[in-house]
């Protein structure tokens, strides 16, 4: 039994030797892709195009939300003057307007997140092409997204992010 396991202890040992003397040629590159969807210049073209695209629903959609919040204010201050079915009617009036005002919310919504997947699929898309790229250019091993630190000598975001501005 000891044997054996002096046996996987050795075998573990010149695993992590070998490794080790191939570590030096071994290049490493990682790419923080939440600074490449703030900084470059592709995703701020497509937050504006989304922002052209879809503002004026949303201001549509607030303004029609104001509008219920109003109503429901004024009913609020003259519903103790109203006869009961003048209550009731307006109650139901502010109900269908909020089902309403919720529906086109929830339309708006869906419509902008499938739009910003779409955009977000595209420059994704362009990122791992650049990131390939400079992978192979400047010959690394091994691209990694994301890390919980990553020493400055083997973050390549600002080269993408500067090969992605670059390229149209």
């Amino acid at each position: 039994m000891k044997y054996s396991s002096y046996k996987f202890f050795l075998a573990a040992v010149m695993t992590l030797a070998a490794f080790a003397a191939g570590a030096q040629e071994f290049k490493v590159g990682v790419v923080i892709i939440d600074r490449i969807f703030r900084e470059a210049n592709s995703a701020k073209a497509a937050q504006a195009k989304l922002e052209q695209e879809f503002g004026k629903r949303d201001k549509e959609i607030t303004d029609l939300g104001t509008q219920l919040k109003t109503a429901a204010d004024k009913f609020e201050r003259e519903a103790p003057t109203l006869s009961e079915s003048q209550r009731i009617a307006r109650q139901k009036q502010l109900v269908e307007q909020d089902r309403e005002f919720q529906r086109k919310r929830r339309e708006h919504l869906e419509d902008l997140n499938s739009r910003k997947n779409e955009e977000l699929q595209q420059l994704i898309e362009r990122a791992n092409k650049v990131v390939k790229a400079v992978a192979e250019s400047e010959k690394y091993d091994l691209i990694l997204e994301g890390a919980v630190y990553v020493s400055p000598k083997h973050d390549i975001t600002d080269k993408v992010i500067k090969a992605l501005n670059a390229s149209k």
